[in-house]
């Protein structure tokens, strides 16, 4: 392994660029930015970090864990393990990912995104008490970034369900009839794992059947038509009832356009993506 070498004071100026840009949301000017660095200083420890950061903002795991190949001599070993836990979670690697949150953890007690990362992979993991302390310790370190989850009964979600399908145009909700609504506290590895690259687990919602226009099957081959709603994680997503009862509703209808057989660009068009 060569020896670490830093970035110049300038470097790490561009590099902050980099982070602003990305923190804009603009993605293909800070994939630009970072490429031009990357070939004048290819292999760099801490450019390699922020390369898999901006892979994980694009979508994608697999490159993000490709870029931190040999990237554990960074200027910040608590991000490489929290960025390396982070793309293993979108992967569905919960127990590695678990691990490399806790590495962070280990040298940066105080990561609060490390800590609520615990949290949702020990969900995923069915182990609630577990999860439930590192959300309190996500909240108690940043709780405007990390606040607790919502937490609502049952009955009250299920109503906030049904009240979005009563909300829907009367021709869709005669075609829904037939179809399952399902409510679940989070979605399976079976599920997560029916496509290659795997859905994330954060996922609000998942149509699975087929859709009625075609007669091949989405996400769960040969499965019959369902929609469902994974419940732990639209409650984390929220911050109150009110816009727990929007994104129910956005969840519902996107969800909806999927059997209606759109895809995720017409989805985005009608604002449900």
């Amino acid at each position: 392994m060569k020896p670490y070498e830093t970035l110049s004071e300038t470097e790490w100026m561009q590099v902050e660029r980099v982070r602003d840009l990305l923190d804009e949301g603009e993605l293909e000017e800070a994939r630009a930015a970072l490429e031009a660095m990357l070939r004048k200083r290819p292999g760099q420890a801490d450019l390699c970090i922020e390369n898999a950061s901006l892979y994980l903002a694009e979508g994608e795991p697999e490159a993000a864990l490709e870029a931190l190949r040999g990237a554990e001599r960074s200027a910040d070993p608590a991000m490489f393990f929290y960025l390396r836990a982070a793309a293993r979670y979108d992967l569905v690697k919960f127990e590695e990912s678990l691990e490399d949150a806790r590495r962070t953890i280990a040298i940066h007690p105080d990561h609060a995104a490390a800590w609520d990362l615990c949290s949702r992979v020990l969900e995923h993991l069915e182990r609630p008490e577990e999860a439930a302390k590192a959300a309190a310790e996500a909240y108690a370190i940043d709780p405007e970034a990390f606040p607790l989850p919502l937490e609502v009964s049952d009955v009250e979600f299920d109503a906030l369900v049904r009240r979005s399908l009563r909300e829907l145009p009367k021709p869709i909700r005669a075609k829904l009839e037939e179809l399952p609504v399902l409510v679940q506290p989070l979605p399976s590895r079976e599920m997560l794992t029916a496509e290659d690259p795997p859905f994330t687990p954060d996922l609000l919602g998942l149509f699975a059947g087929r859709h009625i226009f075609t007669e091949t099957s989405t996400a769960v081959p040969e499965a019959p038509g369902a929609i469902c709603l994974f419940r732990r994680n639209i409650l984390r997503a929220c911050a109150d009832k009110e816009e727990l009862a929007r994104e129910v509703r956005i969840t519902v209808q996107h969800e909806v356009g999927h059997y209606m057989g759109l895809d995720e660009d017409e989805l985005d068009d009608w604002g449900l993506a």
